[in-house]
This record gives structure tokens, sequence and C-alpha cells, in this order.
């Protein structure tokens, strides 16, 4: 990102809320194009996608445990279908097509119903050429509510995302360009949040629920203006909550924040460049009834436990700019095959704890996810570290996760910068029924 367009992101105060979903089910999104004021007021505004001429779409809040029934209906003259990120859902649900479902054609609709069975944060969002629909802006805010929430002021969405805007506002088409899927992929000259909420109380305890929506830009974050905590990674409740320090997201990762506010607060991506200004929550008064008490823990989800794993895989990453040879027919490949192939990575019993190391053997991080289900990352000392479905995994290095294959279906696993995704950085698994 050049430096004048930064700036203009700092300059642009004015928040732009997400507008919400009412309660009352079934929902309906519309996929459709939309323009939207993504540069400063007074620069030109972008033609997109988005959902009921929004984007990002409009915020759904559900229950945990309750049927949540979705319309979406396809106003795009091109094929689309949606994904319900991070939840445990049945396979058919997913949003996945050519694996899950038929592609949601111009003019079609599909009704989507499954049954949350985890509070947290979620997203949903294209995929269908993700790498280009996510990009102009297939993608919302997806929320579970606590049985017992915790005790807070205001419950507040941040979501991130990145584009290539040119000085008129129109969005470059750059999703697929061949130097961008071998290398870190496509990345925006602007980014900017979206909140639900413009303005908070000095003193305000707060939910924050921050999202990386952006396909391929790891977000390292810092919150200024607050005290607190993180309390939940990819919608899953920390045990114990951990510093605000260090805060990075890679593309779909979501952290929840609690945080006391102390001033006004923003919102800064840091860069070897400096720290630039990505939203802001303005001041409005004082909260003089907020008495101040530690951070308490969020209800801890009902996952299986692991048992000993029956099985150990290895997903060896390779390929890319910089990086060695290999077997397979595009630019990035899992163990020498790029693309889905006939055969599954691997294949489970319902039930099964597997143990995966997460090798990679290129130049760039990748952020692997694991459609309808969690896993631990594996601590350092040999423990189950945290819940996620996302893990973000270093340029050389390797992870260790051990997951419960209990979730039967075809899932997907793929690098979430989307454009090594489309560059072949996909396969899939099998569990029994």
């Amino acid at each position: 990102m050049n430096r004048r367009q930064f700036l203009a992101s700092v300059s642009a105060t004015a928040i732009l809320p997400l507008r919400g979903l009412a309660a009352a089910a079934p929902f309906t999104l519309r996929a459709e194009p939309v323009t939207r004021q993504i540069l400063p007021e007074g620069e030109g505004s972008t033609a997109m996608l988005g959902f009921n001429g929004s984007m990002p779409g409009p915020e759904i809040r559900v229950k945990r445990g309750a049927r949540t029934t979705v319309e979406v209906e396809n106003g795009l003259d091109e094929g689309t279908a949606v994904h319900w990120h991070g939840i445990r859902l049945e396979n058919r649900m997913d949003g996945v097509p050519m694996m899950t479902q038929d592609l949601i054609n111009p003019g079609d609709n599909k009704t989507y119903s499954f049954v949350p069975p985890d509070a947290g944060t979620y997203w949903y969002h294209s995929h269908y050429i993700s790498q280009e629909q996510v990009a102009r802006g297939m993608m919302g805010p997806l929320i579970v509510e606590d049985d017992l929430p915790p005790d807070v002021d205001h419950d507040i969405t941040v979501l991130l995302s990145d584009w290539i805007i040119a000085e008129d506002g129109s969005l470059i088409d750059e999703f697929s360009d061949m130097h961008s899927v071998a290398h870190a992929g496509y990345m925006g000259n602007f980014a900017r949040g979206f909140l639900s909420q413009d303005a908070v109380k000095n003193a305000d305890r707060v939910r924050l629920r921050m999202i990386n929506a952006a396909t391929n830009r790891i977000f390292s974050l810092a919150v200024t203006g607050v005290t607190g905590s993180v309390v939940a990674l990819d919608g899953m409740a920390l045990e114990t909550p951990r510093s605000l320090a260090d805060l990075v997201l890679a593309p779909a990762q979501r952290a929840d924040l609690i945080v006391d506010i102390t001033g006004p607060v923003g919102f800064d991506m840091q860069s070897r460049q400096g720290s630039y200004r990505l939203a802001e929550l303005a001041i409005s008064g004082t909260n003089t009834d907020r008495i101040p008490k530690p951070i308490a823990p969020l209800v801890a989800p009902n996952l299986p436990t692991p048992g000993d794993p029956s099985q150990h895989l290895t997903l060896t990453m390779m390929g890319g700019a910089m990086g060695g040879r290999h077997g397979g027919a595009n630019i990035w490949s899992f163990n020498n095959i790029s693309d889905l192939h006939d055969d599954p990575f691997g294949a489970f019993e319902r039930g099964e704890t597997v143990r995966i190391t997460l090798a990679n053997d290129t130049a760039f991080p990748h952020g692997i996810h694991l459609h309808g289900h969690h896993f631990y990352e594996v601590a350092p000392d040999g423990s189950l570290g945290d819940l996620r479905d996302t893990s973000l995994v270093a340029a050389g290095e390797s992870r260790d996760v051990i997951c419960v294959f209990d979730n039967p279906g075809r899932w997907l696993i793929h690098c979430h910068m989307l454009s090594h995704a489309v560059g072949g950085m996909r396969t899939w698994v099998k569990v029994s029924d």
C-alpha cells in the first residue's frame, strides 16, 4: 500500500455500519452488484458485489442450537455459492460447489439450513471463484450468540479487508494475476475496517469481534484506547483470556476481545512502514455505572475430546515463487498434487482422532482451513493448544494439529490465502457416516 492511500484511510473517520438482519428467521441474502464508498468521502465510489445491497453483507445473528435457515438468491450474472465459515454443520450445507452442492446459477436460489452447535464469531462468504467474488465484496459476519452472554455494554463487530483500488475508486481486476498467485496473493493498496457501531463511552466494557475477511492479507493489529484481553479465537473460547499484544489474524481467522474503553479507539495495522489506521470508534460521554472487575473466560465450547491419534498424516505445502519443484500441475500443491484429486488426502472413521503435520515447504506463509471441523494446534510442549478452524503456518515452518473427525462427509482443506487456493493449494478428506 502506498502512503497516500493509507493516509487517506486515516482521514476517513466516518464509520460505515454493517446493517444487521432482524432476528426472525428465515433470512434472505440476495447476491447482487452494489456500489460502496470504500475510499474516503469525496473520492470515487467503487462498483462491487455484495448481499442485500450492502458490502459487507448484513450481519446475521442466530441462537446456538437453533435451526438457522438462509435463502440465498443469485442476482448476479454468474454462478455463486455461500460457505458458512467455521460452522460445524451438515456436509450438504457447507457451500462448496461440485463437492457439497450444485452451483447457484443466475436467477436461481438455494435454501441453506443448519443448526450451529457452537457460540462464537463466524462469517459467510462466496465459495465460487472466491479469489474474485470475495475480493469484490461477497462476505458478511455470522454471529452465534452465547447462551449466557458476557457482562459487556456493547457487542461490536469489526470486519477487515483490503482491495486494489484506482484513484477514481474503481476496483482493479487483478484477482488471478499470475505474479500475485505465485507470491503472497492479491494484496490491496487500500484497507479498512467496517464496524457495526460508531461510538462508545469512556469506561464502557465492550466485546470486539474481529474478522479478517481479506482474501490474502495477514493483519498484524494493535487496538488503542483500550485495556483488556483476547477471549476467543476462530469462535472458540480460550480457557484463559490472554494479552492483546501480538494480535495477528490470517485470512479467515477471527479473534474476540473484551476490553475496557480508556479513550478514542483505533484499529491499526502494523507494518514495516509504520502503523496505519483501519477504523475508529468515537467516544461519546462516560459510563459512570460500570464497576471495573476482572475479565472472565467465555463458556467453554462443547467439542469431542481427542483420543490417541490412530493416524499421523503430513500435509506438505509446495510450490510458488522461490519454491522447489513439485509434481502438481498448478502453481502450488499439497503433497505434489495440485487442486482436487479423485482420492482424498485422508479417509477417517467417524469419531477418529487424527494428527496432521502441516509442513510449509514454501517461501510464503499459508493459512490452512479445514471445513466442517475445528482442530487443536499442538503447543510446543506437546499439549493441546488453541482450537482453530484456520491455522497460520509461517514459511519454512511446521505445525501439528489434532482433530476429531466426527462430522461425516467430504470436507475441503485449502489455503485461505485464496490466491493460493486457486493456484492449486486444495485437497479434501472423507469422514465415514
